[in-house]
Formats: structure tokens, C-alpha cells, sequence
């Protein structure tokens, strides 16, 4: 699965903070750009992995419809 997010990059003294605005709880720092990058795009698939394996396990055996959905905006 691949996707396309809005990172936010800010400079705080010697550090960089960064956050993805469609993913609340996505956020990073790091010493370089690059780095906070890395972590980024560590933290975003940490956090759609989890919550992936969190409903996968809510909806066992329960009767549902699952199907992809395309979003614009």
C-alpha cells in the first residue's frame, strides 16, 4: 500500500520537528532534514500498520464489507 501525505517541517533551535497533517500522532525530530524525513516515514507506517492489525482483530468474526475507497480533496 503506498500513499501520498502533507509533511511539516519546523526548525527549533538545533533541531527539526516534523508532522503529518492528515495523520494525528505522525511526528518526529531529528537533528537534519533528511532525518526527521526517515522517521516520518518510519512513524506513518508504524502507526497504519497498528491500527490496521487493531481492527483486523476488533472485527474477527463479525460479518462485514471491505472494500477500497478513493478520496479527493
Amino acid at each position: 500500500m503506498e500513499g501520498i501525505f502533507t509533511a511539516v517541517f519546523e526548525k527549533v533551535n538545533n533541531w527539526y520537528i516534523g508532522y503529518v497533517e492528515e495523520l494525528p500522532g505522525a511526528n518526529t525530530q531529528g537533528r537534519t532534514l533528511d532525518e526527521v524525513r526517515s522517521n516520518l516515514k518510519e512513524a506513518i507506517s508504524l502507526i497504519l500498520k497498528s491500527n490496521k492489525e487493531l481492527i483486523e482483530r476488533e472485527l474477527t468474526g463479525k460479518k462485514v464489507v471491505r472494500e477500497d475507497i478513493k478520496v479527493e480533496f
